[in-house]
């Protein structure tokens, strides 16, 4: 089945169509998917994170930017054509709204889910809200701008492993 007809991805599908790679790659799995309208995911936290090491030693907490990030990667995957995936990728330009309420830590698993609000031209808008057990942890806007790869210097072989 092609990317663009699927409706949910593991994790080697979700690498053929973000860029990011261990220890950024925040997103191990997409449930549900609608191009350019949502999605659900999810991030399953292991005390092995590179960040609970140093964040904090006495209480390991995964931080708050890094919460926006796993959004703003799922959000990524929703603002374009799936077509588009090899040639373009979104980049985070702008968090508006943030609020962060729960403290996500080790064993947890950071369920997310990302609303398109709208696009225009190479911009797009979603709404993003990360849960744990079903409680809010993190909500924001986030605004992003589609980029072609190789203004990035992206090699784009990658995609295609």
């Amino acid at each position: 089945m092609a990317l663009e007809e699927q409706r949910s991805f593991e994790i080697r599908e979700i690498m053929k169509i973000l860029p990011h790679r261990y220890p950024m790659l925040l997103v191990d799995r997409i449930v549900e998917f609608e191009p350019m309208r949502r999605a659900i995911g999810y991030k399953n936290l292991t005390i092995n994170e590179e960040f609970f090491q140093g964040h904090f030693p006495n209480l390991p907490l995964m931080p708050g930017v890094l919460m926006i990030e796993a959004l703003a990667q799922l959000g990524g995957t929703i603002i374009m054509s799936p077509y588009d995936y090899k040639r373009q990728t979104a980049v985070l330009t702008g968090i508006d709204k943030a609020k962060f309420r729960k403290y996500v830590v080790p064993g947890d698993r950071l369920d997310m889910e990302v609303t398109l609000l709208r696009t225009r031209s190479t911009l797009g808008w979603v709404s993003a809200v990360a849960s744990v057990g079903g409680k809010p942890a993190c909500s924001a806007e986030l605004m992003f701008a589609l980029t072609a790869i190789d203004d990035i210097g992206m090699d784009v072989s990658v995609l295609n492993q």
